[in-house]
């Protein structure tokens, strides 16, 4: 069975959102991506108020300082392309109004023909959720909890009803509704948000932090669900946070998806491998512009299928 592969769109400083989007997401379709993802990232503080992740001491990349709408994004490449998964990974869903994010993915799904790929996580940034975080952070994931309750009841059937902390639906019809039931996947690191995941959500979404990290948590995600007697197979999309190079990293200390596209081919074997079956490739920050973004991304895709992937 062969790796799926998805493609992170532009979304920084470096790119022309009305151009490069719809430019980029052609490009990459016709190249043979099975998937197109965006991120989110509200906000910078400046100066900063903590460190990333919330790690004191670890700085920001300067490639947040400007991330477009992941929601406008997907749409400007929902409506040039008609074949590729369209997903985010992650939206921090507990900055969005709950009824207002479920009907807008549910709309871009009816738009694209079924092609959406809902990816939450709860986020971590203080400065976020004071500027848009519908309740305070320490409430993340009860709010992410209501978020796939309100997504679940918008998207069924009518008259929709639902009843939570932050959102009463009596009785409504609301439209319109998803081309399918659209998979709902989750970041998921902690035993609680493994506990959420096996219980509410189809998938998982990992970060290529380390294969050994990987690992570990792949395989904790499977006890807990045979644990709680899960049927479903949990679908997995490795995000693969990529700094492509012309050439190749030399020495020891190379991090995952860091150098030249054999380099990058080679590390998306080894998660292949571990049975990651369908990868993200994000590589779009260290890049000068969309042309050399569609360059390396065609690049990319060709060893990893001459390589088998």
């Amino acid at each position: 069975m062969a790796t799926r592969l998805g493609l992170g769109l532009p979304q920084n400083r470096q790119y022309d959102l009305g151009r490069d989007v719809p430019d980029v997401a052609r490009a990459a379709e016709g190249i043979g991506y099975d998937s197109l993802w965006v991120y989110e990232r509200a906000l910078v503080p400046e100066p900063a108020t903590q460190g990333l992740y919330g790690i004191e001491g670890v700085p920001w990349p300067d490639s947040y300082r400007h991330v477009a709408d992941p929601l406008i994004t997907l749409a400007l490449a929902a409506a040039v392309t008609g074949r590729v998964s369209l997903g985010t990974s992650v939206l921090v869903a507990p900055l969005h109004v709950p009824f207002q994010l479920a009907k807008a993915l549910a709309s871009l799904d009816a738009a694209s023909g079924g092609r959406v790929i809902a990816g939450f996580g709860t986020g971590w940034s203080l400065d976020e959720y004071a500027a848009a975080g519908i309740r305070p952070i320490k409430e993340r994931g009860r709010v992410l909890d209501e978020v796939i309750d309100v997504c679940r009841a918008v998207w069924g059937p009518d008259p929709v009803r639902h009843h939570g902390p932050t959102t009463a639906i009596d009785s409504a019809v609301v439209g319109p509704k998803p081309a399918r039931p659209i998979p709902i996947l989750l970041a998921a690191g902690s035993r609680r948000a493994r506990e959420r995941l096996v219980e509410h959500a189809d998938g998982w979404l990992p970060t290529s932090l380390g294969i050994d990290q990987v690992a570990d948590q792949w395989q904790a995600l499977r006890d807990l669900a045979a644990e709680r007697g899960r049927q479903q197979p949990i679908r997995t999309v490795l995000r693969a946070n990529a700094r492509y190079s012309a050439k190749a990293h030399e020495g020891s200390g190379r991090r995952p998806f860091h150098g030249s596209a054999d380099q990058i081919v080679e590390d998306l074997s080894t998660y292949a491998e571990l049975g990651m079956r369908e990868i993200l490739i994000d590589v779009q920050s260290t890049l000068r512009d969309a042309a050399e973004l569609k360059d390396v991304a065609a690049e990319i895709h060709e060893k990893a299928r001459a390589a088998g992937l």
